[in-house]
């Protein structure tokens, strides 16, 4: 996995503006992948972020980028504590929150829609999607949007906008570990 690709997928989260971000990337050498993702987490944990591998399946691998203090508050949201118990999760703690998504993904079946809590999606955005089974949304980014659309447009261009940016400075040699932000 290159350090670009988490850049070009994982920029907001980078920058302290998102909570958390899922990509997938090829996947060839288990242990590789393992080994470089224990060296990004060395550098990451002291700027406050994680980089967990979700699931690997044929080739590819499922990474999620997060801010472990930032997911806490997001999960303590009555919104959210009430879609995780509807779905299964024991609320607990945020570490079993993680395990129990990693489950889920790796059990197969329907994807677990609640992932975007995780994302630092609004929760009421989460549970219009799954009770409108991804119809009757009013906006549509990185995410669909059932709650406020203005707002959450405004986001989308944020996020667009961090990721340019950090694009542009990774390819001008900012290295990752700058670019993490802390907090």
């Amino acid at each position: 996995m290159s350090e670009e690709l988490l850049v070009r997928h994982g920029a907001p989260t980078l920058a302290g503006m998102k909570t958390g971000s899922l990509f997938s990337c090829a996947c060839d050498d288990a242990a590789a992948l393992r080994i470089e993702l224990r060296r990004l987490n060395r550098m990451l944990a002291p700027r406050g972020l994680c980089l967990l591998l979700l699931r690997q399946t044929d080739g590819r691998a499922l990474l999620y980028l997060y801010r472990p203090a930032r997911l806490r508050r997001d999960l303590a949201d009555g919104g959210a504590q009430a879609l995780l118990r509807q779905s299964g999760y024991g609320c607990e703690s945020c570490g079993r929150c993680i395990a129990q998504l990693i489950r889920r993904l790796q059990a197969g079946g329907e994807f677990p829609h609640e992932v975007g809590l995780f994302l630092g999606y609004p929760p009421e955005d989460v549970q219009g999607f799954i009770q409108n089974r991804a119809k009757g949304f009013s906006c549509a980014g990185l995410w669909k949007v059932y709650g406020d659309a203005e707002r959450a447009q405004e986001t989308f261009r944020k996020y667009r906008q961090c990721t340019q940016i950090y694009c542009r400075l990774y390819r001008a040699g900012v290295s990752l570990e700058r670019l993490a932000v802390a907090g």
